[in-house]
């Protein structure tokens, strides 16, 4: 990977940079539901009427089809204008889509691609299951094909925006008797089925965009399976590797300028002693090590980027950069914390307050495959340790 930009990338970066100085919102995300949900639909739909919605979609399914530079020029310039995070149209633009578009049926892309574009629908993940969590192999869910229908009972949890989704992109068992990582289906399910209950759930932050989901009886048609009956497993590796790959560049663009700007907090903060907050080494010590993290962090990026340019798709190795993603963005808000001293407290709601940042941190660990998960597939997939 060449890391020098050319003429064209540099142009591209002018052009990017004038598109979200005039069109970036400048008002807060709404913290609640509804009125988020509203503020993310108007801001995607923006992105499409603009031309820059699906940057990483082939042009032929309406997306961009920028190549992967031109998209981490995009994310750059996405952290630097403070651009909001995609919210509610994550799953359906960053792994629901690209699944279609790589193992969809040519009806499934027609119907689905446009309206996620659009942000005229909304996408919701049925992975995680209360007695499985991040293990997709362990998942109970299941379905029974009558006629020309799947029937469907089980659970899902820790399901974001499913009290906002339209679709949910679903992983079941359809066949009990298979080995664990087989006889699973990939299903696009309507989420205004008979059958389905919704139970939102509130974090310790405050934020209720998280969910139970419960399926009694739900009849989905079996044209709604993707990548065909028992084949889920590979389609959701797809899936997680689109999600693992590039779909949090941007959180990491962000988190490098996040340290940085503590770094300069530090030298323009004093403490009780009447000293800077970069005086005591600890902490001097603590942001010098958070701003290599986050160097090493972006070297690994480039990597995952330049491994997808090579092969089409992402690696294991996409697990790293998730895993480390997660616990660096830990580690900046337990350090921001600490500068706070007590006025942490002063907690109020929003993703820029700094208090709840640190709480909402602890669901990155889960969210997405846990920690816990990531490292089974670091030490299996890329290290090849004995399962």
């Amino acid at each position: 990977m060449d890391i020098d930009y050319s003429t064209s990338e540099m142009h591209f970066r002018e052009e990017v940079r004038a598109w979200l100085a005039v069109n970036t919102p400048k008002e807060p995300r709404p913290f609640d539901g509804t009125e988020g949900r509203a503020f993310d639909l108007a801001w995607q739909r923006r992105q499409y009427d603009g031309g820059w919605a699906g940057i990483n979609w082939p042009t032929e399914y309406g997306g961009r089809g920028l190549s992967l530079i031109e998209q981490i020029i995009w994310f750059e310039e996405y952290a630097r204008a403070g651009a909001p995070f995609i919210g509610v149209c994550f799953v359906g633009v960053n792994h629901g889509g690209p699944t279609l578009i790589a193992r969809g049926s040519e009806d499934q892309k027609h119907y689905h691609l446009p309206r996620i574009l659009k942000a005229e629908t909304i996408w919701c993940q049925g992975f995680s299951e209360p007695g499985a969590g991040s293990d997709l192999a362990g998942i109970r869910t299941h379905a029974r094909i009558d006629g020309d229908e799947l029937v469907i009972n089980g659970s899902k949890i820790w399901t974001s925006y499913a009290d906002l989704a339209d679709w949910q992109e679903l992983l079941v068992r359809t066949d009990p008797n298979a080995e664990r990582h087989k006889g699973l289906s990939w299903v696009i399910c309507d989420m205004r089925t008979p059958g389905i209950t919704v139970r939102p759930i509130r974090l310790m932050s405050g934020q209720i965009d998280l969910c139970e989901v419960f399926y009694d009886e739900v009849r989905v048609p079996v044209e709604n399976i993707v990548g065909g009956i028992d084949q889920g497993w590979s389609v959701a590796m797809s899936t997680l590797g689109f999600e693992r790959g590039t779909g949090f560049i941007a959180e990491q663009v962000s988190l490098a300028a996040h340290v940085e700007q503590l770094i300069g907090r530090a030298r323009e903060t004093t403490g009780t002693d009447g000293r800077a907050l970069i005086a005591s080494e600890r902490l001097a010590d603590d942001l010098a090590t958070l701003r290599a993290e986050v160097t090493a962090l972006k070297a690994m990026t480039y990597r995952t980027v330049s491994e997808v340019a090579r092969t089409g798709t992402p690696g294991a190795e996409a697990s790293i950069v998730r895993l480390y993603t997660s616990e660096l963005s830990q580690r900046v808000a337990r350090c921001e914390i600490g500068m706070m001293g007590q006025t942490m407290l002063d907690f109020s709601y929003g993703m820029k307050d700094p208090t709840h940042r640190y709480l909402y941190g602890f669901a990155q660990t889960i969210a997405g495959g846990s920690a816990q998960i990531q490292r089974n597939i670091i030490g299996e997939r890329v290290l090849g340790l004995p399962k």
